[in-house]
């Protein structure tokens, strides 16, 4: 799978900007930015929840050993 090159890229906001016209531009752009902010928020947490569980699952394997 290739990824997406500069000429794509400018491609794609040319499209962008007839679609939406260059008043939106920028209000998308700050909603998609807070999207991403989100989601990497959300996985950080749920990348933290799961360490922790696995933490406490390998103490509570280390108690029963003992």
């Amino acid at each position: 799978m290739s990824r997406i090159g500069p000429w794509e890229l400018i491609l794609v906001l040319i499209i962008a900007l007839v679609i939406f016209g260059p008043s939106k531009l920028p209000e998308l752009g700050r909603a998609l930015g807070r999207g991403i902010k989100e989601f990497r928020g959300a996985a950080q947490e749920f990348t933290s929840e799961l360490n922790e569980a696995k933490d406490s699952k390998k103490e509570a394997q280390g108690d029963h050993k003992a």
